[in-house]
């Protein structure tokens, strides 16, 4: 099993930054993608970020130029830089790790961006 713990949630008025961090524990062996989805009320989880273990990035459109996904494989972190936020960033965001068939989930922070 992967214990993923996030940090790095809260309110910031729009236009203002945040910084997410998940630190991934457990039976750590041959990660495959880290990254961050995100879910707010009435809709589905959707993909925000996510980085290769080779260190190639994949972004969803919404958040292209604003956000910067990064990893260390050392520290098996990976950090999600969210720049100019916007009311509709507003969600919970979910660290999640691939290993092989299986993927994990964190439990969850909130980020609420106020208008």
């Amino acid at each position: 099993q992967v214990q993923l713990v996030e940090s790095g949630g809260g309110v910031v008025q729009a236009g203002g930054s945040l910084r997410l961090s998940c630190a991934a524990s457990g039976s750590i062996f041959s990660i495959n993608a880290m990254g961050w989805y995100r879910q707010s009320p009435g809709k589905q989880r959707e993909l925000v970020a996510s980085v290769s273990s080779g260190g190639v990035p994949v972004y969803a459109g919404s958040v292209t130029g604003r956000f910067t996904i990064s990893r260390d494989n050392a520290k098996n972190t990976v950090s999600l830089q969210m720049n100019s936020l916007q009311p509709e960033d507003t969600a919970v965001y979910y660290c999640n790790v691939v290993q092989g068939r299986r993927t994990f989930w964190g439990q969850g922070t909130q980020v609420t961006v106020s208008s």
